[in-house]
């Protein structure tokens, strides 16, 4: 067998410098999109009609003063942040007790449960948001943060039950026998045992249950109806008018609405490769 240092040495000179070059083009292509918002974001109110492509333009954070001080922007700011962290808490907690269950326990209806996990996924949003709707409509969960938090669990604890799963199927069953074998209850052992050393996947289960509630638009847009329960991706339809878009103010409140997610994949990077191929690897 040719080893990996062997295989790496074996490249010519040209490969090497055709590998680092696509690789460069593609960084550059996938930098492109972000440095482009960042840069037209402070820049002047109309500079972005110019028809001379300037990188900066007399740069001013006009555009930032004034989402934050004349726009709602704080107001969906808040709404979207108290939206996707009890979207995380809530998902997090199902998504692990429901792959903790499922990976140790054998019960009537096992691989039913995981199963309808699965098929759940395959349906796209448009298709469940006139159910969802019906719901939540005869609960008078309409316009109502419970409501949509309820419609992002939909999408969430599917995939995160499944990945969690898979995560717990990685960790020694000899762990919860000797929990058992110390007194502890079974949610004790889960509690107490497995979860310290499931960190990896609730990382992975943490990040995605943000995500999805953070950048999801059709559930908000149909679930929310009054503009003090606007979430971000609500919002920024604000700065579309039907002849004109505030690009300056669509570009800086998007800068703004990327940051609370890197913050997040920054807390957690550590763990998400860990955690995505211990749960892809198990079944």
């Amino acid at each position: 067998m040719v080893s990996t240092a062997t295989t790496r040495g074996s490249r010519s000179v040209g490969a090497s410098i055709a590998l680092h070059a696509a690789l460069i083009v593609a960084s550059l292509i996938a930098l492109f999109p972000v440095a482009w918002l960042v840069l037209t974001s402070i820049k002047p109110r109309d500079a972005w009609q110019s028809t001379t492509v300037e990188l900066f333009n007399s740069p001013t954070l006009d555009n930032y003063i004034q989402v934050f001080t004349q726009t709602a922007f704080p107001r969906w700011l808040f709404n979207s942040l108290f939206v996707a962290g009890l979207t995380t808490v809530v998902g997090v907690l199902l998504s692990a007790t429901t792959g903790y269950a499922v990976s140790r326990f054998r019960f009537p209806g096992h691989r039913s449960i995981m199963w309808m996990l699965l098929v759940v996924q395959m349906f796209p949003v448009a298709v469940l948001i006139v159910p969802i709707y019906n719901l939540l409509a005869g609960l008078g969960l309409i316009n109502q943060f419970p409501g949509l938090v309820i419609a992002y669990l939909t999408s969430t604890i599917p995939f995160c039950a499944w990945m969690m799963k898979g995560y717990f199927d990685s960790v020694p069953v000899e762990i919860d026998e000797a929990g058992r074998v110390d007194g502890l209850t079974p949610f004790g052992t889960f509690w107490r045992l497995i979860l310290p050393l499931s960190k990896p996947g609730l990382a992975v289960a943490a990040f995605y249950s943000f995500i999805t509630a953070w950048a999801e638009v059709a559930y908000a847009v149909a679930f929310m109806t009054g503009d003090d329960k606007y979430t971000l991706a609500v919002g920024l339809g604000q700065f579309v008018g039907q002849h004109k878009a505030e690009w300056g103010l669509l570009t800086a409140s998007a800068v703004l609405i990327a940051a609370p997610a890197a913050v997040v994949f920054l807390l957690v990077q550590r763990h998400l490769v860990t955690g995505l191929t211990a749960g892809a690897t198990k079944s």
